[in-house]
C-alpha cells in the first residue's frame, strides 16, 4: 500500500494533461449546467422574461376586462350572450365590447379577451 502513495506522491502530470484535463472539467460542467441545472443562454433568458411579462399584462388586463365587464349595467344579459356565444369566437365577443382596449391603445392586450372570458364563465355568474 505504501509503494502505491509513493507513486501517487511522485505523480507530475504533464502540461499536456493538465490543459486537457481542465478542458474536460469545463465541457463537463457547462453540459451539466446546460441540461440539469436550468443554465441558459442570454438569447433563451430574454425571450423567457419577454414571455413572462406579456402574460403578465394579459393577467391584470383579463381582470379589469372582468371587473369593468360585471360593472356594466347590462352585465347579466352580456354574461348571457357571451355563453351563447360559440367557445372560438368569445374572445372576439370580448374585444369588441371594448373590455380588453383600454385608453390610448388602438388594439387590445395580446391574449387578454380570451382570459377574461374564461374568468368570466368560470364565476358564478354574478355581477358584484
Amino acid at each position: 500500500m505504501s509503494e502505491v502513495l509513493k507513486n501517487w506522491s511522485e505523480f507530475r502530470p504533464s502540461k499536456t494533461l493538465w490543459f486537457w484535463s481542465s478542458v474536460g472539467v469545463a465541457a463537463l460542467t457547462m453540459i451539466i449546467g446546460f441540461s440539469a441545472a436550468g443554465w441558459v443562454t442570454g438569447g433563451t433568458a430574454t425571450k423567457q422574461a419577454e414571455t413572462a411579462s406579456e402574460q403578465a399584462v394579459a393577467q391584470l388586463a383579463s381582470n379589469i376586462c372582468v371587473n369593468r365587464f360585471k360593472a356594466a349595467t347590462d352585465a347579466a344579459t352580456k354574461l348571457a350572450a357571451l355563453k351563447a356565444t360559440d367557445a372560438w369566437k368569445r374572445d372576439s365577443f370580448i374585444e369588441d365590447g371594448g373590455w380588453v382596449t383600454f385608453a390610448n391603445m388602438k388594439t387590445p392586450v395580446e391574449g387578454a379577451a380570451e382570459l377574461c372570458a374564461s374568468k368570466l364563465l368560470d364565476t358564478d355568474g354574478s355581477t358584484t
